[in-house]
């Protein structure tokens, strides 16, 4: 089942049939923790319509979002690169390899933005990529009940210059994009399941990659548990999971690239550089 949030409300999808779930608030319908359950009795009491959702926000109320970092043994290449001017190379070859995950704090609500809606580069930055990552959502309880595309904008010249500039690298207006819907299951992605990237430069496609989740270092559990401990989330969260497609070293986004993430049980999630 899915869920996407609108202008002008709550849309559940199931078997190519959409249902309006305009009495319900957000927050307080994605955090039960039998998310799935609920909404499967809840559409049987529904009328159903062909009508797709138009206006799409980004499917967030006030939950937090977290990502998790060198998840991916792509990714620890990519930073080991991006920081050894700095002389912090191995910072990420050792984070890699430790018990505990690196977690950090990505963004409040206000900052993410939905589909077809625009991204941001730093000012202040002068590379600049997309991080295309599978995203969980986990319920106040600690249980993962469902998953969304995330993009994770992020400045590699800030963070390579300094391990400890990371928040500044990664927390800012517009860096965090979300959608285009909340897919709910009881069940993991098979790790099988692929993560592709398209950024588009005039219309032409100037990068492209791929990964799976079989690339994947570190279970999704695994990161909610380091997440949850010592730490609460009243209505919820997102944990963006990392990320194994990294574009060349030799590539920085540029204001008007269209950036394409597709995850193909969710969909795919569009957003423009502006």
């Amino acid at each position: 089942m899915k869920l996407y949030r609108t202008l002008h409300g709550i849309v559940a999808e199931h078997a190519d049939r959409f249902y309006e779930l305009n009495s319900f608030l957000w927050d307080d319908l994605v955090a039960r923790e039998d998310l799935l359950g609920y909404l499967t009795n809840l559409i049987r009491d529904t009328d159903a319509t062909d009508a797709q959702p138009r206006k799409l926000l980004p499917p967030i109320g006030s939950q937090e979002v977290w990502a998790a970092g060198v998840t991916y043994y792509r990714s620890r290449d990519a930073r080991m690169q991006e920081s050894k001017g700095a002389g912090g190379g191995d910072f990420y070859d050792r984070v890699y390899h430790a018990t505990r995950p690196e977690l950090f704090f990505k963004s409040a609500p206000h900052r993410v933005v939905g589909p077809d809606a625009k991204v941001a580069i730093r000012d202040d930055a002068s590379w600049s990529v997309p991080e295309p990552e599978l995203t969980l959502f986990i319920t106040p309880g600690g249980k993962i009940s469902g998953y969304t595309i995330g993009n994770d904008m992020s400045s590699r010249d800030i963070e390579g210059e300094n391990p400890l500039y990371l928040p500044q690298a990664k927390v800012y207006d517009r860096s965090c994009a979300l959608g285009p819907c909340l897919l709910i299951s009881d069940e993991p992605l098979s790790s099988a399941t692929e993560i592709a990237l398209e950024i588009r430069r005039g219309g032409v496609a100037v990068f492209s990659g791929a990964t799976t989740l079989k690339e994947m270092k570190r279970k999704p559990e695994e990161l909610v548990e380091y997440l949850y401990r010592n730490n609460s989330f009243p209505h919820g969260c997102f944990l963006l999971t990392g990320t194994g497609v990294v574009p060349p070293d030799s590539f920085a986004l540029r204001v008007g690239d269209e950036i394409r993430i597709t995850i193909p049980p969710i969909g795919t999630l569009v957003n423009v550089v502006g």
